[in-house]
C-alpha cells in the first residue's frame, strides 16, 4: 500500500508544473476573433526546411498574419534559432511573412530564440516588449504564456489548433508538454540568462 501511496505521490508532483502552466495562461488564450489588440506578436520558432518554414511554423506564421490584417497587433517579432545548423529559422519567418503582404518594416527578428524561456527573456530585456500576443501550436501556448508572463510579458496567446493538419505531430507536442513543464517552472523560478546576451547589431 505504501508503494501505491508512493507512485501517486510522484505522479502528482510530476503533474504540479503542468498545472502552473494550464493556471498561468487562463483566460489568456480568447482565440483570433476576441484576443485584444497588442502592440507585438511574438512567433516562436520551429523547424525549417530546405524549401522553407515546416507545415507547423508556416501554421504559427499565418496567424502572425492575420493578427496583422486584422489589426490586432502592430507588428511582428518572430524568434528563434537562426544559426545554419537550424536552416536560418528566423530569416526563413521573416522571407514567409513578407511574402503573405506582411511589409519589412513591421517586422523585427530575434535569431538567438533557442528555447522558449530564451525568447521570453530576450523579447523583454533586448526588444523592450511589455506586452505581446505569442503565437505557437495550441500545445505549446500554455507553456509560451506562463513563461512569457514570468519574464515580465503581459502576455495573451493564439494557438494553432494543428492536429486536424499534423496528427502525429500534435499528438507527440502535447506528450511533451508534461516533462517541458517542468522544465519551465524550474526557469521560471531559477530565472537563468538566456544563451545569447543582448540585442545582435542589426548592420
Amino acid at each position: 500500500m505504501w508503494i501505491g501511496t508512493i507512485v501517486v505521490g510522484v505522479l502528482a508532483l510530476a503533474l504540479v508544473p503542468f498545472v502552473w502552466t494550464r493556471l498561468a495562461g487562463a483566460g489568456r488564450r480568447p482565440g483570433l476573433a476576441r484576443v485584444p489588440h497588442r502592440p507585438v506578436a511574438v512567433v516562436l520558432g520551429a523547424a525549417a526546411w530546405p524549401e522553407g518554414p515546416s507545415p507547423l511554423l508556416a501554421r504559427r506564421l499565418d496567424l502572425a498574419v492575420d493578427l496583422i490584417r486584422e489589426g490586432k497587433v502592430d507588428g511582428v517579432l518572430v524568434s528563434g534559432d537562426n544559426r545554419d545548423v537550424s536552416r536560418r529559422e528566423t530569416d526563413t519567418m521573416t522571407r514567409y511573412l513578407v511574402e503573405h503582404g506582411v511589409p519589412a518594416d513591421r517586422i523585427e527578428a530575434d535569431p538567438h530564440g533557442y528555447r522558449t524561456w530564451d525568447t521570453c527573456v530576450r523579447v523583454k530585456e533586448y526588444y523592450g516588449v511589455d506586452a505581446a500576443t505569442m503565437v505557437t501550436q495550441s500545445f505549446h501556448l500554455p507553456r509560451t504564456i506562463a513563461l512569457a508572463r514570468a519574464a515580465g510579458i503581459d502576455a495573451v496567446g493564439v494557438g494553432d489548433s494543428s492536429l486536424g493538419a499534423r496528427r502525429r505531430s500534435t499528438v507527440i507536442g502535447y506528450l511533451r508538454e508534461v516533462p517541458a513543464a517542468a522544465k519551465a517552472l524550474k526557469d521560471a523560478v531559477l530565472r537563468p540568462a538566456p544563451a545569447m546576451l543582448g540585442r545582435p547589431d542589426p548592420h
